[in-house]
C-alpha cells in the first residue's frame, strides 16, 4: 500500500517520501539539486557506446522483434532494481495505483510484502482482510502466485498479480519457517484499511492498535485516546498498550503526529541524505494528548519503517517501555519523482534517524523487554475445597464476604489479552508499574 501526504512547502515538482515497505508520505520540496545531474560530471562515453551496441545487437539478433520503447523501459527498470529493493520505475499503471491508494481503499488481498533471497516475503497481513482471515503470517514466503514461481519476480509485478477485481480468486503457495510449501486459496476483496482501533482491556487500562500509518491516522489516534478516557469514566488511564506489531509503515506525517501525542518536546525523527532537500527534522509540541499515561509499546518483526519511527522516538525519550521482538529494520526513505507521460521514479534518497541519532536500516529497533510470541493453552485446574466450602467455617473477622469455590467468576466474554501472550505481558507490566508507584 502506498500512501501520500502533503507538507506545506512551495515547489515546482511533487516528490513523495516513502517510509513503509509499500507505504509513504507525500511531500513537496524544491528540486534544484534533487533532479538535475551535476554539470561537472562527464558523460561515461565508453559505457554509453556499450549500451548502444547491446541495444543494436538485441534488435538485430533476438529471436523475436523487440521495439525500442520496450528495450529502453526495461533498461530503466534494470538500473533502478539493481540499486536497492525499494527503488523502482513506475509505469503509468503503477504510478496511478500509488496515487489511488492514498484513500486506504483498493482491491486485493491485504498483504504488505518485501523481498528476501529473490522471493516475495510477507511483511505483515493487514487486519480484517482476506490475507489475515486465511491465516497468512508475517515472515511467510510467497513462492508461487497462481502456480507461477515468484523467484526472480519483481515486487511490483508480484503486487500487480495479487491485486485485482474484488470477488476474483487467487491461490498463493507459501513456505513458513523453512517448512513444506502449502497452498492458500483466497478471494480478493475491497480492502478498506481501518488503521486505528481501541478498546478497554480492563478498568483503567486501554489498548490502542495502529495497523498502518494513513493520512488521518494521527487524528484518529487523538480521538481514540479521548474515547478511552471517556470509557474509563472520564478519568485518566492507569496504563495504555500501543500495539504496532505487523504495522508495515505508511505516512511519515502520521508517524510524527502519533509520536507527538505522547511527547511534549524534543526531536521525533530526522532524515539525512546526499542532497539538502532530503534533510528534514520533526519536533514535538507541548500538547500531550496521552496525559503522560504509563505506556507499553508492542513491536515485532512486522513493525517496519514508520512504526520504527514511533517506537524509536518513544524509546529514545524514555516515554514508554518497548516490548516484543526486534523490528523489521527498514530505515530508508524513498522519493517519488514524477516524469513525463504519467511515469515516475521511486528512488531511495535518504535514511531516517531516531532522536538519539540511531539509524535503523538493516538493524531494526530492539525492544527493552524481549517477549516472543507464544500460544496459550489453558489447563482446567482441579477444583479443590476451600475453607469457605467447609461446613461450620468461621466468618471473616473483618466482615468480608465468604468466597467459596462456587463463587469463582469466569470472564463474561473473551478479552484480547486472554489469547495474546505478548499483550497479556504488556498489561501485567503496566499493572506492576502502577503497584510500584502506589497507584
Amino acid at each position: 500500500m502506498l500512501h501520500l501526504r502533503r507538507f506545506a512547502r512551495p515547489s515546482t515538482l511533487a516528490l513523495a517520501i516513502l517510509l513503509g515497505m509499500q507505504g509513504g508520505a507525500w511531500a513537496q520540496q524544491p528540486t534544484t539539486d534533487a533532479t538535475a545531474p551535476s554539470a561537472k560530471a562527464p558523460l561515461p562515453l565508453e559505457e554509453l557506446r556499450t549500451f548502444a551496441e547491446v541495444l543494436d545487437r538485441i534488435k538485430a539478433a533476438y529471436v523475436e522483434p523487440v521495439d525500442d520503447k520496450t528495450l529502453l523501459e526495461n533498461a530503466i527498470k534494470g538500473m533502478l532494481s539493481n540499486l536497492d529493493p525499494h527503488s523502482a520505475y513506475l509505469e503509468p499503471e503503477a504510478f496511478a495505483e500509488l496515487q489511488e491508494s492514498t484513500s486506504g481503499e483498493f482491491g486485493g488481498l491485504g498483504i504488505e510484502v518485501g523481498m528476501e533471497d529473490g522471493f516475495i516475503k510477507v511483511v505483515s497481513p493487514i487486519d480484517d482482510t482476506p490475507a489475515s482471515k486465511a491465516g497468512i503470517e508475517a515472515g511467510d514466503l510467497i513462492v508461487k502466485i497462481d502456480g507461477q514461481p515468484t523467484k526472480g519476480m519483481s515486487m511490483m509485478d508480484a503486487v500487480a498479480k495479487m491485486r485485482g477485481k474484488p470477488g476474483s480468486s487467487i491461490s498463493l503457495t507459501l513456505v513458513r519457517e523453512g517448512g513444506q510449501p502449502f497452498e492458500v486459496k483466497l478471494t480478493r476483496a475491497v480492502i478498506k484499511v481501518r488503521s486505528v482501533k481501541s478498546q478497554m482491556l480492563e478498568p483503567g487500562y486501554g489498548y490502542l492498535r495502529v495497523t498502518q500509518f494513513q493520512v488521518n491516522s494521527g487524528e484518529e489516534v487523538g480521538k481514540a485516546l479521548a474515547r478511552l478516557k471517556k470509557d474509563n469514566g472520564g478519568k485518566k488511564l492507569n496504563g495504555l498498550v500501543l500495539d504496532l506489531r505487523n504495522n508495515p509503515g505508511g505516512v511519515l506525517q502520521a508517524a510524527v503526529e502519533i509520536s507527538d501525542h505522547f511527547l511534549t518536546d524534543g526531536l521525533i525523527v530526522y532524515t539525512k541524505g546526499r542532497i539538502a532537500n532530503s534533510e528534514l527534522r520533526f519536533n514535538a509540541d507541548p500538547t500531550d494528548a496521552s496525559e503522560g499515561v504509563p505506556l507499553v509499546v508492542l513491536i515485532n518483526g512486522g513493525s517496519a519503517s514508520a512504526s520504527e519511527i514511533v517506537a524509536g522516538a518513544l524509546q529514545d525519550h524514555k516515554r514508554g517501555v518497548l516490548m516484543g521482538t526486534d523490528s523489521f529494520g527498514k530505515g530508508s526513505v524513498q522519493t517519488v519523482l514524477p516524469l513525463n507521460n504519467d511515469r515516475a521514479l521511486k528512488l531511495t534518497t535518504a535514511l531516517y534517524y531516531t532522536p538519539n541519532g540511531r539509524s535503523i536500516q538493516a538493524q531494526g529497533i530492539e525492544p527493552d523487554i524481549k517477549v516472543e510470541r507464544a500460544k496459550l493453552t489453558r489447563e482446567q485446574a482441579a477444583e479443590g475445597l476451600r475453607e469457605a466450602d467447609l461446613a461450620g467455617h468461621l466468618g471473616n473477622g473483618n466482615g468480608g464476604p465468604d468466597r467459596p469455590t462456587s463463587t469463582q467468576i469466569a470472564s463474561d466474554s473473551p478479552r484480547p489479552q486472554d489469547d495474546d501472550y505478548q499483550l497479556g505481558q504488556a498489561l501485567n507490566l503496566l499493572k506492576g508499574l502502577n503497584l510500584t508507584r502506589g497507584q
